[in-house]
């Protein structure tokens, strides 16, 4: 059996501490979503050129090379991704980056440590869960 079919989106989560990413993306695999990661906005970048495919992309604010933001506005430059959906995670957001997140349409914004049944919910509303047709 293709196995292919029955995956769900590819999603590309984007946090500078990989135990947290890691954790993250086991949970996400779990609801049938395929996770890619990256530990910074570099490798985000060679992540979304790989995989053309990645359907949404959930990234930490804080990174010590270059900040979520910085990642949203290349993809926003981005012809070919900047209706690219995003969701950012922080532990601390302030006022400048709300402002900024609501200039770059970011789709939401959650705070750390991740309330994974509400991500879930927000995942499923934008990408319901396809119905199984019974021949």
């Amino acid at each position: 059996m293709n196995t292919a079919a029955h995956a769900r989106q590819q999603i590309l989560l984007v946090d500078d501490e990989e135990d947290a990413l890691i954790e993250l993306a086991e949970s996400l695999e779990n609801e049938g979503f395929v996770c890619f990661t990256a530990t910074s906005v570099t490798f985000a970048l060679q992540e979304l050129t790989l995989h053309p495919d990645i359907a949404l992309v959930i990234t930490d604010l804080r990174m010590p090379e270059e900040s979520g933001i910085s990642l949203i506005k290349r993809l926003r430059e981005h012809t070919a991704r900047q209706h690219l959906p995003v969701i950012v995670m922080s532990g601390h957001a302030e006022m400048d980056d709300v402002s900024d997140m609501l200039r770059l349409q970011v789709l939401d914004l959650f705070r750390k440590p991740i309330y994974l049944v509400r991500l879930i919910d927000t995942l499923n509303n934008l990408f319901p869960i396809p119905k199984i047709r019974l021949m």
